[in-house]
């Protein structure tokens, strides 16, 4: 007993990939590559290479707004090799959002840790004049061009999604909304032009600021940001309750035993005190966020109760 009570101690030390057969270990994405969600699962991958496994792998599954990679890591085996990095909307606001989800956001999954907090921001575009510079600007601007009053998010359902809907009703105007494929494409039309604003992490805005091509009028968290010290909160605008921050965080398959979890856990906790991570971080506007999986899965849940209200309200709802 002794003996074997040592060789299962011996076998959970070892990396995780030198105890499965196949291929390497990948961390699942719902979103494109370039954007924060892949920015971010492939700065975790190369922190986790020595450590959990020599090589591990960051995949797209790209579609129904993150929907099929949460559905993929659902079916994956909870041995550790198929693990998912996702914004928080995904198991938070999707569930009131969608009548027909693929998975349980409590029971297919388990929150192992967050990694980072994203406040998100609206900005807009060349095709919004330059002398618009604060959002109730933009909302004059927009009553006048109902044309081409419309916004941009990385997808339906998203966090983004509903800040943008939540601000076209506090201003009393109509803004039609524009999903993307994630957050890459959005901005693309964005500064090129071809939409008017749009509402994503401020990590999307921060690389194309200094171009002017794209202004930031304004942020949902409570305080602002210090990655742009410029751009004040939607409530200091006047418009109350728009307050929107988001965790992006690691899960594992709901079948992962907990000894596995807390590995992965510690890795994430380690992962976020990292300075080359707090650094690789600080470039997408996120702040590094540590908490325990139990802990992790209650900020979950109290989100998810803060935004059924949220999503009823905005009227969306979807079978896709």
């Amino acid at each position: 007993m002794i003996q074997r009570r040592h060789a299962l101690l011996s076998l959970a030390s070892l990396p995780l990939a030198a105890r499965a057969q196949g291929q390497p270990p990948r961390i699942l994405v719902g979103f494109p590559p370039g954007g924060s969600v892949d920015t971010t699962a492939r700065r975790f991958a190369e922190f986790c290479r020595g450590k959990l496994a020599d090589t591990v792998l960051v995949e797209q599954k790209v579609g129904a707004g993150g929907r099929i990679a949460i559905a993929a890591l659902k079916d994956a085996a909870p041995d550790g090799q198929t693990l998912l990095v996702s914004p928080s909307s995904m198991f938070t606001i999707y569930p009131h959002a969608y009548r027909k989800l693929a998975y349980n956001p409590v029971t297919d999954v388990i929150p192992v840790a967050p990694l980072a907090l994203s406040t998100c921001g609206f900005g807009v575009g060349p095709m919004v004049p330059a002398t618009v510079k604060t959002l109730a600007q933009f909302a004059d601007w927009a009553k006048a061009n109902p044309d081409k009053a419309a916004y941009a998010s990385p997808a339906a359902g998203a966090m983004p999604h509903f800040l943008g809907n939540q601000f076209e009703h506090a201003a009393g105007l109509k803004l039609t909304h524009a999903p993307y494929r994630g957050a890459a494409p959005g901005m693309q039309d964005l500064m090129g032009g071809q939409i008017a604003s749009g509402c994503f992490s401020i990590g999307d805005f921060l690389p194309h600021l200094p171009t002017g091509r794209v202004r930031l009028l304004g942020v949902t968290d409570k305080q602002r940001s210090r990655f742009v010290p410029d751009a004040p909160t939607f409530e200091e605008q006047g418009f109350k309750g728009i307050v929107g921050v988001e965790s992006y965080g690691l899960f594992a398959p709901a079948r992962a035993p907990q000894a596995l979890v807390d590995k992965l856990a510690e890795l994430a906790r380690n992962a976020v005190r990292e300075p080359s991570v707090i650094e690789a971080l600080a470039k997408l506007g996120f702040e590094p966020l540590s908490l325990p999986p139990a802990d992790y899965a209650k900020r979950l849940a109290a989100e998810r109760d803060y935004w059924g209200p949220v999503v009823k309200a905005s009227g969306f709802t979807s079978d896709d």
